[in-house]
């Protein structure tokens, strides 16, 4: 099956939550609507305390893992823009390091977008080296981790 921009892909579980519930389906800058879709996750996560979000934010990777590599698999082509569940962990790991507040939120935003973006190494590395679903989300999980080192300085000095 190849992708096309319908959201008939929509109707596949697996599309659905790869493609953000829709977020990827966006014709300009799917990975940035994918990072939106972040953010309900983020806030909702907020309240429940540093080791239950790890635990949810390992699930999210555990189940992009999956979706990501089978969606790639199912539309014949590997991480595939439209494929944005990545961004919604990698950013969810991003907002582990600080307070769940308007001006953090779009700080973790800009911040993980720039290294989702630039990929410097070992981000690129991982983007180039791994294939499958692991593949797909270890390169956002390494610029959420990148971005939350920065967001976790930032917020120690202030």
């Amino acid at each position: 099956m190849r992708w096309s921009a319908s959201p008939r892909i929509l109707r596949d579980p697996v599309h659905l939550v790869a493609f953000g519930f829709g977020a990827g389906l966006s014709p300009y800058a799917p990975g940035t609507f994918g990072t939106i879709v972040g953010i309900p996750f983020v806030l909702l996560m907020a309240p429940l305390g540093l080791m239950v979000q790890l635990a949810l934010v390992l699930a999210g990777f555990l189940v992009g893992v999956y979706v990501c590599g089978e969606s790639a698999r199912r539309l014949g082509v590997h991480d595939h823009g439209g494929i944005v569940w990545d961004e919604v962990v990698g950013y969810a790991i991003t907002m582990l390091a600080a307070p769940a507040e308007p001006l953090w939120l779009l700080a973790g935003f800009g911040l993980f977008r720039f290294f989702d973006i630039v990929k410097p190494w070992p981000i690129r590395e991982a983007d180039h080296s791994l294939k499958g679903g692991l593949g797909i989300m270890l390169d956002d999980v390494l610029a959420g981790i990148f971005a939350g080192a920065i967001l976790y300085l930032v917020h120690l000095l202030l």
